[in-house]
């Protein structure tokens, strides 16, 4: 669909939508959506009030506005990246880059290793650029939070996100990837699975009618995948919401301990150009959902003041292993992600995946230059990527800097790398099983390609973050939720210890790591934290 105001969210929205006051919801109530507002800073600044502020419109976000818009009450989403139409979607990754990623995609984990950490900037936010997986919330996590973190009746919590997650996949059209449009890499993948008894399946996808394109990475030009841009946010429009995009919130407003709205000033997304400033004032609660990095900051930058704060970050580390075949693969036509297997995370916290980067991304990862980096790609066709992730016990800490953005420290122990590593191991063991005649571990120490004889030098490679190709992919804490306020940011309901009308829905909330893509969990947990504030 169009955006309501703009096509490319890049400039000022027509005359019809340039309305400052708040968005009154009825029958028949236009659509408002503020994007870039030029101007200046000694200009009056564009006002929006409603029942409920929503920071963020990616996973959290959205859902959380989206109930909300249903439930009756007026809603604003402010968004600090433009609104991006399926058809204006880039069409390199160079483009994505610059258009849809957070900091150009070059924001970085700071540790003995400096690894990527991939998040969108755009309405919808990640969900935007992600491969759509849902997968239900683990029994045994809501357990761990109420054994490790004060959450009273885990049944009751556990059975509010399987609820919700019943809708969601009815909405979003969840269902497995289907053979039609998986693709050799993802077949490739079953047939080592079966090989290697990985009790694997077909991926859960929020994608209707998956065209195998294999370019979730850059979003879905074909607007097959179910993202929040597409589907809740426009819902939520069309229900009275008020959305500013271009938008980033420097502060929630704060009224001795409650909070009342959030204000900052609109950002051209090309020329990163400030516009006007605006405020958004909100009646009943503002619901942050900006990230595990950015909800952090924006909260330090708001004076909350929490021992906890920007602490008890989490991640899933992943990396990836090539398989060269004989015959081409062509890993980018077919479903990005479109084989998984969990075989392995009750023992080993491990979850094998299958995964097509774009060309720009295997020749960064095959690495080299010139003659060498050419002859290297002459294999492109032949190539087929597969992943694991780790649910790792390392903990780091967003700090905010004294410009007020993000920066993340994380270090990875030795334990984390040695099952990141078994897990490389098992998936180049799956390369093998399913006929690859080399394996590219990517790994510094070890050769460039090991033949399907060699996998042990995999296995006993170097357990140093620094000699892997990895990313930080699944982010979690920063703003975590527990009963106890000194090692938790929020209660268990997602609001902010010592403060009312302030709640956290996104994934910088979760007290722990998954084992699993938590897209699912994130977009479930806010619905609830959503029906809770309805019910107050």
């Amino acid at each position: 669909m169009s955006s309501p105001s703009t096509r490319s969210g890049a400039g000022p929205p027509p005359a019809a939508d340039r309305r400052p006051g708040p968005s009154r919801r009825g029958a028949g109530a236009p659509v408002t959506h503020l994007a870039f507002q030029a101007g200046s800073r000694f200009d009056r600044p564009v006002e929006v009030e409603a029942d409920y502020v929503v920071v963020g419109t990616g996973a959290g976000g959205a859902a959380a506005a989206v109930v909300l818009a249903r439930g009756g009450a007026s809603v604003a989403m402010v968004e600090a990246g433009p609104w991006r139409d399926p058809a204006d979607y880039p069409a390199s990754m160079w483009g994505t880059l610059r258009d849809m990623m957070d900091g150009w995609g070059v924001n970085l984990a700071i540790g003995r290793a400096l690894w990527p950490i991939v998040q969108a900037r755009l309405v919808g936010g990640t969900t935007v650029i992600n491969s759509a997986i849902a997968i239900r919330t683990p029994g045994e996590v809501v357990r761990e939070w109420r054994d490790d973190h004060g959450f009273p009746d885990s049944d009751a919590l556990a059975a509010a996100i399987w609820r919700h997650q019943d809708a969601i996949e009815a909405e979003l059209h969840v269902s497995p990837t289907p053979r039609a449009s998986a693709g050799r890499s993802n077949d490739l993948a079953a047939r080592a699975g079966a090989a290697l008894d990985l009790n694997d399946h077909a991926m859960h996808r929020a994608i209707r009618d998956c065209a195998g394109s294999g370019a979730c990475m850059q979003g879905c030009k074909h607007d097959r995948k179910r993202s929040t841009n597409v589907t809740w946010v426009p819902e939520a429009l069309a229900a009275g919401a008020t959305l500013l995009s271009c938008a980033p919130v420097a502060r929630v407003e704060l009224r001795g301990r409650r909070a009342v709205g959030v204000r900052g000033a609109f950002v051209h997304p090309t020329d990163q150009r400030r516009g006007k400033r605006f405020v958004v004032r909100a009646r009943k609660a503002v619901v942050i959902a900006a990230s595990a990095t950015h909800s952090p900051a924006l909260l330090h930058r708001s004076g909350i003041r929490s021992r906890a704060l920007g602490r008890h970050f989490r991640a899933h580390p992943g990396v990836g292993v090539f398989g060269v075949y004989d015959t081409p693969v062509d890993m980018n036509s077919g479903a990005t992600q479109g084989w998984s297997s969990t075989a392995l995370r009750a023992t080993k916290g491990l979850k094998l995946e299958t995964l097509a980067i774009p060309l720009e991304l295997v020749a960064s990862r095959l690495g080299g230059a010139g003659s060498q980096l050419i002859g290297r790609l002459g294999d492109y066709r032949h190539l087929a990527m597969w992943a694991v992730a780790v649910r790792a016990e390392a903990v780091g800490r967003v700090v905010t800097t004294p410009t007020g953005k993000p920066v993340v420290f994380y270090d990875i122990g030795r334990r984390d790398m040695e099952r990141l590593r078994d897990g490389a191991h098992v998936i180049a063991q799956m390369h093998a099983a399913a006929g690859a005649r080399a394996i590219l571990p990517g790994v510094f120490g070890l050769p460039y390609s090991l033949a399907p004889d060699e996998l042990g030098k995999l296995a006993a490679g170097p357990t140093d973050p620094r000699a892997w190709t990895a990313i930080m992919t699944h982010l979690f804490g920063g703003c975590v939720m527990g009963a106890d306020p000194r090692r938790a940011v929020c209660d268990p309901r997602g609001r902010v210890h010592g403060y009312d009308g302030l709640v956290v829905a996104d994934a910088s909330a979760l007290p722990t790591t998954l084992g699993v893509n938590p897209q699912h969990t994130i977009m479930a947990l806010a619905r609830v934290r959503a029906e809770e504030l309805l019910a107050a």
